[in-house]
């Protein structure tokens, strides 16, 4: 039950409604509006339906002063205090109840199916609101209840993390391929020295032709420089001038 301090909030209003007095049930089969008087209602009012806390009312009030005629509270719904009949969607059955804690059973009947739909989705969307409200504070005081997701690392578990690699290899890629023909370096950073002279100086000539024409080129040379001929001996390296000339 709502308490006293709890604030009241109008959940739907409708001017006009029928009540009528019901016949007792003779059995436990479902209410029939056409067993009332409908031509003739017992009482016409406005009604209001209004909620303090998770109970919800329906008041039956006089149009012009307000005052009210009787309310039903409701708990729960579908339930005891609110029920359908089996005929018919514009009329139900309203457990009222007075100060003192008696309760009785009337009819009561819209004019408008309109009405009674929206008296039927003004129920259920607050009591829908309570279930999770509901739901809302058995989480907060239990929140050890929930599973929990367990995200760390199982024992001899790893994970490698490859940031960046991408990127430097496709920006390598894209410097090698830039048309310049350039090979790669060496292994260890180092060149490979020029090969010497006496690797690629190769003669396909005889050793003696070798002497002769040697012999013939130091005969111009001392011609020239007009002075007598002092060949080596054949004994002596001819290419020792060569070798001391080229570059190391």
């Amino acid at each position: 039950m709502a308490t006293e301090g709890e604030y009241e909030s109008v959940l739907c209003v409708k001017p006009d409604v029928h009540v009528y007095r019901i016949p007792p049930r003779a059995s436990n089969r479902g209410v029939r509006a056409a067993d009332w008087k409908l031509d003739a209602p017992d009482w016409t009012g406005r009604m209001r339906i209004t909620a303090r806390g998770k109970v919800a009312y329906v008041k039956l009030e006089d149009k012009i002063s307000g005052e009210l005629f009787a309310q039903a509270p409701v708990e729960e719904y579908p339930g005891i205090a609110v029920e359908t009949v089996s005929d018919s969607s514009r009329y139900f059955v309203l457990r009222i109840q007075d100060d003192s804690g008696r309760s009785a059973f009337i009819g009561i009947g819209f004019g408008d199916r309109g009405d009674s739909f929206d008296f039927n989705v003004a129920l259920q969307d607050h009591f829908k609101w309570v279930k999770q409200d509901i739901e809302i504070s058995k989480q907060a005081q239990a929140p050890d209840s929930a599973p929990k997701l367990d995200l760390g690392f199982k024992e001899g578990q790893t994970i490698t993390l490859n940031i960046g690699q991408s990127k430097r290899r496709d920006k390598s890629r894209s410097q090698g391929s830039g048309g310049f023909g350039l090979l790669p370096p060496p292994p260890g950073g180092k060149l490979a020295p020029p090969p010497s002279s006496r690797s690629t100086n190769h003669s396909t000539q005889p050793a003696a032709n070798v002497q002769d024409n040697m012999g013939c080129l130091l005969d111009l040379d001392a011609a020239n420089d007009n002075a007598p001929n002092t060949n080596p001996p054949a004994s002596s390296d001819l290419w020792g001038d060569f070798d001391s000339e080229s570059p190391k």
